[in-house]
């Protein structure tokens, strides 16, 4: 039976050390003081989740609590190394027994301990990505799948699969079906490379990532001794951020809980954004079912937004069914404006609007680092790349590469390069690489056959190497390429002649999309788990292209671009002073000054995929409650009511939804001229 627990106050010669009453909301301090037993903190965006969690670290500690009996379960071992670097501040006490850190980490320390009992010996290796992708490419090889028939997925393309069942506990089928429906062919084959990738671990004596956790977990439930040892330990567990949990870390702290069922979760049900990640939304909201006798405490004291943007948060997120319900309070004084509603033109329009705003900001007195712009998709930030590269405002990505250093985009232009410039030698290598079977030998020997061939072509006529390029796809075809690289390679021989730029009247636009159709979307599929989201960037990238006539000129711009992003990357430097430029998953808790959110139309912001299911709708109705949340002083939701379609032209776009679940008095709608 667990040990029931009465925490008593522990008083110095001249009382209390902490005084938690005055130095907490009265919200925070019944959480931080709260009786043993299971305990679900609500604490809502920028409530001071991290405050109360030190606090309540300190009140154990000051109650009696030895600190080895306490276990901190964070998502990064720098958020369990700051909480307790804060703990150690207030409590000057020695903390060196007390475990914190992240899942995986706290798996790793249980693992070390017991590896016989889990199967492994002494001294097992853990492996990165790079190593885990190398080992399972081994396997898909040594399985002698022909890559000649259809693609199979790559070693890290499997990986993600895997890695996804197992966190999830679904079945591979399963996983393929939601996410990777083009290898749904291969399911049993993929299950076999799991199985063999397993044998192959245990004969290396390696753990992968995903092991540190799902072994201890096997371990914990298959060893009641070991397991009874770390349960008794522990007598009070702490998890941050329990919202982005999964299967298997939920499973993880209800068997470490088993004993004393002293567990104490904090995070906010309305910031779970994570499922594509394999995060599990019923995580939280369940826990109330799992542990009959959970408190729960709501923190809703917010420190960080004015109170017209908390306005604008609470409404945005009141349409959730699923949810626990809060109201957000501000503490901040009134913003002097309203969030702004900015309804414009196009996509471009949209960007030059934001980026002379932010010049404003700037001329008013907020610095740049102060700003951000927040979006759905990473694609979404293409033409504002593009805009404040022009008006040489620097800004950070922190959403991926800027657009145009993308390995896809670049992958993609090379294709044009070569045919408007069949003597540009890193195009051709860059392109042929793509193929299977072509390795950097291989390329070599295959651009000394090309310029021989393009020499003689030209001695042939007279006439110059670009002339050569309608001829040139012809010849290559003649040439002898690794077996394995046989059918892509007359292939790609094909698509060169048909996106050659004869006589200059080929147009950019329709070229990127003949690659992808014809050549990269396979390729695409095999090599990267994101592949939808990358298809999205080269459709941005072939709507673009659409406004210049030829391949040239469209390469031009290309190059000009990327040589502009470095030198206001160069000068930004200096001083540090930059715009970020932010997906909302990345920008979850973080916040600034000044935030826009752009592209906030139906299909964009929520996402197209997203719309056929109410819960992936909720989903993306947190996100967008995440993105309102980060703004601390002004807040502009902006949309374009027209965009360039794939292959369709313009198009109209509705607002987003999540607009008009906003009431019209909390939104102040700006009148743009066309001279943005």
């Amino acid at each position: 039976m667990a040990r029931q627990y009465h925490l008593q106050r522990s008083h110095g010669p001249s009382g209390p050390r902490i005084d938690f009453a005055a130095e907490l909301n009265e919200q925070q301090c019944a959480a931080v003081t709260a009786p043993p037993g299971p305990a679900l903190v609500i604490a809502g965006a920028g409530s001071g989740k991290t405050r109360t969690l030190t606090y309540r670290v300190a009140y154990l500690i000051e109650n009696g609590v030895p600190a080895q009996s306490i276990l901190l379960l964070t998502f990064t071992n720098k958020a369990a190394r700051e909480m307790i670097e804060r703990v150690t501040a207030l409590v000057p006490r020695d903390l060196a027994g007390l475990w914190s850190g992240t899942f995986h980490s706290v798996g790793n320390r249980i693992l070390r301990r017991n590896p016989e009992a889990a199967g492994f010996a002494p001294g097992f290796s853990i492996m990165d990505r790079e190593d885990q992708k190398e080992m399972l490419d081994g396997v898909i090889a040594g399985m002698g799948i022909d890559p000649k028939e259809k693609r199979f997925p790559k070693g890290e393309v499997a990986g993600d699969v895997l890695s996804y069942a197992l966190n999830t506990q679904r079945s591979v089928e399963d996983v393929l079906l939601e996410k990777f429906p083009h290898f749904l062919e291969f399911a049993a084959q993929i299950e076999d490379v799991g199985r063999r990738y397993e044998l192959k671990k245990r004969a290396a004596n390696s753990l992968d990532f995903d092991d540190l956790l799902e072994k201890t977990v096997r371990l914990l439930k298959a060893e009641p001794s070991v397991a009874e040892r770390y349960q008794k330990q522990f007598q009070f567990i702490l998890v941050d951020e329990y919202q982005d949990t999964n299967h298997l870390q939920a499973e993880f702290i209800d068997v470490l809980a088993a004993y004393h069922r002293n567990v104490m979760v904090v995070g906010d049900d309305a910031q779970s954004i994570y499922s594509w990640r394999g995060a599990n939304f019923k995580n939280i909201l369940e826990f109330p079912k799992r542990y009959p006798a959970a408190q729960v405490y709501k923190i809703e004291t917010n420190y960080r937004s004015a109170p017209e943007i908390l306005a604008v948060a609470n409404a945005a997120i009141a349409a959730n069914v699923n949810q626990f319900k809060k109201e957000l309070v501000a503490v901040r004084p009134p913003a002097p404006m309203k969030p702004a509603l900015v309804p414009l033109g196009d996509s471009n329009q949209q960007a030059a609007f934001v980026a002379q705003r932010i010049l404003d900001l700037r001329d008013e007195g907020i610095e740049l680092d102060e700003i951000a712009v927040l979006y759905r998709a990473h694609y979404h930030s293409m033409e504002l790349q593009m805009e404040m590269t022009r008006l040489g405002i620097p800004f950070q990505i922190t959403s991926g590469l800027r657009f145009f250093e993308q390995a896809h985009v670049k992958d993609v232009a090379a294709f044009l390069k070569f045919v408007v410039n069949p003597r540009d030698e890193v195009a051709f290598k860059r392109m042929i690489r793509l193929l299977p079977g072509i390795g950097a030998r291989s390329a070599e020997q295959l651009w000394n056959h090309v310029t021989r061939a393009l020499d003689d072509l030209v001695a042939a006529t007279s006439a110059g190497a670009a002339q050569m390029m309608p001829k040139l796809p012809e010849v290559l075809r003649t040439l002898k390429v690794p077996a394995k690289a046989a059918k892509a390679w007359r292939q790609l021989t094909f698509t060169l002649e048909e996106i050659a730029p004869a006589a200059g009247h080929a147009k950019p636009e329709q070229m990127i999309r003949s690659v992808v159709e014809a050549v990269y979307e396979d390729y695409a599929k095999a090599e990267f788990a994101n592949y939808d989201l990358r298809k999205e960037d080269l459709n941005t990238l072939a709507n673009f292209a659409r406004q210049y006539e030829n391949a040239g000129d469209f390469l031009d711009q290309l190059a000009l671009l990327t040589s502009l992003d470095s030198e206001v990357t160069a000068s930004a430097r200096e001083d540090d002073e930059m715009v970020t430029l932010s997906s909302v998953h990345q920008a979850k808790g973080l916040e600034w000054r000044a935030v826009f959110v752009i592209w906030m139309a139906e299909g964009m912001f929520p996402s197209s995929r997203s719309l056929e299911s109410e819960e992936a709708v909720e989903e993306e109705r947190r996100l967008f409650y995440v993105a309102v949340t980060r703004a601390k002083e002004e807040l502009y939701l902006t949309f374009p009511h027209m965009r360039l379609n794939a292959g369709y032209g313009e198009m109209m776009q509705r607002p987003s939804r999540f607009l008009g679940e906003i009431p019209a008095g909390l939104l102040e709608e700006w009148q743009i001229s066309g001279g943005y």
